[in-house]
């Protein structure tokens, strides 16, 4: 009987000090977990894969220009008169949030390891530090009216 008590405080003690960090404090008090700093790690990270690929590998640097760029073409697409401040026409906005999902980074990764070649691969990282520089900024997924989701 001893033994068992001796077994839970310990346990119970962990227990305790696991909810007493802030991240679980925010999340038990419904606030959202802060994926922006986590957001802004991978983009450092993927930038030294582009960096790392330009000088070691020699790797022009218009693919990386052209996939960094390239998810803002929805926000071309969707000016408009007549729009509030921030919101984006909504004929663009299912563009917008194709283009900034990490699928079609990792595809194309997997398509450029798997014979398209090094140019290829530093432009999905390229895609993929975009995405992930606009959500440690803050800039998320549109809604249908064409803000940004909260």
């Amino acid at each position: 009987m001893a033994r068992d008590a001796d077994q839970t405080v310990p346990i119970r003690k962990r227990a305790i000090i696991v909810r007493d960090t802030p991240l679980f404090r925010a999340s038990a008090l419904g606030r959202p977990f802060p994926t922006r700093p986590l957001y802004g790690a991978l983009a450092v990270l993927l930038g030294g894969g582009i960096a790392s690929l330009m000088v070691w590998q020699g790797i022009d640097g218009k693919y990386v220009l052209a996939f960094a760029l390239a998810p803002d073409i929805a926000l071309l697409i969707g000016i408009a008169p007549g729009l509030a401040r921030g919101q984006l026409h909504p004929r663009a906005v299912p563009i917008y949030n194709v283009l900034h999902t990490f699928v079609g980074p990792l595809l194309l990764a997997v398509a450029a390891l798997l014979g398209l070649g090094l140019p290829w691969l530093a432009g999905a990282l390229a895609w993929g530090a975009h995405i992930a520089v606009d959500r440690c900024l803050g800039f998320g997924f549109r809604t249908r009216a064409g803000f940004i989701r909260e």
